[in-house]
């Protein structure tokens, strides 16, 4: 590198030092890549998702230097988090494991930026513990054995199918039980639980609502 360049490093007045935002960022990076490994190891295959560890990488690394900036300057920090407050997310997130994950990712990015390593990295070991044991214990005791089921059909259509939609998941599922549902940009979401069930076919059970919801646009999510 040539020296000036380097001089010029050096001369920017910052109260960061450089090492310091390397090794924070640094860190920040490794842990933001665990946490994309931990979401695609236990959670990745369910595909009901809505895409968010896309951005575990880049967002991690991008939190830390927000936070680094605060530090730095509280009022233009401040300034930049409240701006961030207006951006508007099309995309909903589609199941609450999600957002366990997007907390995780943030609590590594601020544990980097407040050089709290040790603590960011107890998190992530015992994230890991607990992740390890729901994993092994989902199908073993019936405090794991609930699962969840999300629909999401065209409001217009919604009111002629709901009685039929409810019937019939009554009757297919055990246990059936509606946790929320919400309206977003014309469409109706129903998030249900129900009990998991040994060797359910799930493509039957596919074909058979398509069949009952006839020309309404439905989605179905199954985790």
């Amino acid at each position: 590198m040539p020296e000036g360049l380097i001089e010029y490093i050096q001369g920017l007045q910052s109260p960061i030092g450089l090492w310091e935002a390397v090794v924070a960022i640094g860190f920040s990076f490794i842990a933001s890549i665990i946490v994309y490994l931990l979401y695609q190891l236990f959670y990745g295959s369910r595909y009901i998702g809505a895409g968010v560890q896309r951005t575990f990488i880049i967002g991690g690394p991008a939190i830390t230097a927000l936070f680094l900036g605060v530090q730095a300057s509280i009022p233009l920090g401040l300034g930049l988090l409240g701006a961030l407050a207006f951006v508007r997310f099309r995309t909903p997130v589609k199941d609450p494991a999600e957002i366990g994950f997007v907390l995780l990712l943030a609590a590594c990015s601020i544990g980097a930026a407040s050089n709290t390593f040790l603590v960011t990295g107890l998190l992530l070991a015992g994230v890991f513990v607990a992740l390890v044991i729901q994993w092994w214990t989902r199908n073993r005791f019936t405090l794991f054995g609930r699962s969840h089921l999300m629909i999401s059909v065209d409001q217009p259509s919604f009111p002629d199918l709901e009685a039929k939609l409810s019937r019939f998941l009554k009757e297919r599922l055990h246990g059936l039980r509606l946790e929320t549902m919400s309206v977003l940009e014309d469409r109706v979401s129903l998030h249900y639980q129900y009990r998991r069930q040994a060797r359910f076919d799930w493509m039957a059970f596919t074909s058979d609502l398509n069949r009952l919801a006839g020309p309404a646009k439905v989605e179905i999510f199954i985790g």
